[in-house]
């Protein structure tokens, strides 16, 4: 009785702590919306930004700020669809994802109006790093092929491609891709075109499986069904998770 006191105690405790602020910024006549968690502790200023699945802003994206914040990072939650366009459906969000996909540009675009949120909440400017989920892993990716001011970014379950007229640039920020190695959305032909692009444009990269992982491992709302394509994997989730903070020692070290 006593211990379940104790951890009872102890959950509170960390509930309290973790706080967002919602900041509102603009791209043009559109509002957007993201969520701010400062540093919980003595911290270098390092930042970094979470680029939430193809649903939006969601619990996923503002529980993984808080538990950056917890780190000691100041983290910022990004709204790239903007106020009233959240989508309803899936149906919707392949719509509004496949914009940004197509449109890389605007991607970077709203990807960049972002990190200047999380630069002006107190992050050091030349201490920033992206991580994103799905549809925002793509994005991540996207930070770093349009070399925006970031040191490093981190892709969990996200898609790999880009169209292949674009032209391979040298690519600055240091990059982890973290993968389901039974993902069913990520053909091996992406893999393959994903790592020439790597090579070609002198990256400094990295790519870790995780076994019997599918899309959306990190996320505990995707269930366990395995066979839908899309399925929660606590194993991967943590062992992704690890291997950010890992990365993220070597890049603000």
């Amino acid at each position: 009785m006593k211990t379940a006191i104790f951890l009872t105690v102890i959950a509170s405790a960390l509930s309290v702590h973790a706080q967002l602020t919602p900041i509102k910024y603009a791209d043009g006549k559109q509002q957007l919306s993201g969520f701010y968690a400062k540093p919980e502790k003595k911290s270098n200023n390092a930042g970094v930004l979470i680029l939430p699945a193809w649903m939006g802003v969601d619990e996923h994206s503002k529980e993984s700020a808080k538990k950056l914040a917890a780190l000691g990072y100041h983290a910022f939650v990004a709204d790239i669809y903007g106020e009233g366009n959240k989508p309803k459906d899936a149906s919707e969000a392949g719509q509004r994802a496949g914009h940004y996909k197509t449109n890389y540009k605007e991607y970077q675009h709203r990807i960049n109006l972002a990190l200047q949120q999380l630069i002006k909440s107190g992050a050091d400017p030349n201490k920033i790093a992206v991580i994103g989920y799905c549809f925002g892993g793509t994005g991540a990716l996207e930070a770093a092929r349009g070399n925006l001011p970031v040191l490093g970014v981190v892709s969990f379950h996200g898609g790999l491609g880009r169209s292949g007229d674009r032209p391979v640039d040298a690519i600055k920020a240091k990059i982890l891709v973290c993968h389901g190695a039974d993902d069913p959305y990520v053909p091996k032909s992406e893999i393959e075109s994903f790592e020439k692009e790597m090579k070609e444009s002198k990256a400094d990269w990295q790519m870790i499986y995780y076994a019997d992982a599918v899309h959306a491992f990190t996320e505990p709302q995707a269930g366990n069904d395995k066979s839908r394509g899309a399925a929660y994997n606590e194993a991967a989730a943590r062992r992704s998770w690890a291997h950010m903070e890992l990365f993220f020692n070597e890049l603000f070290k």
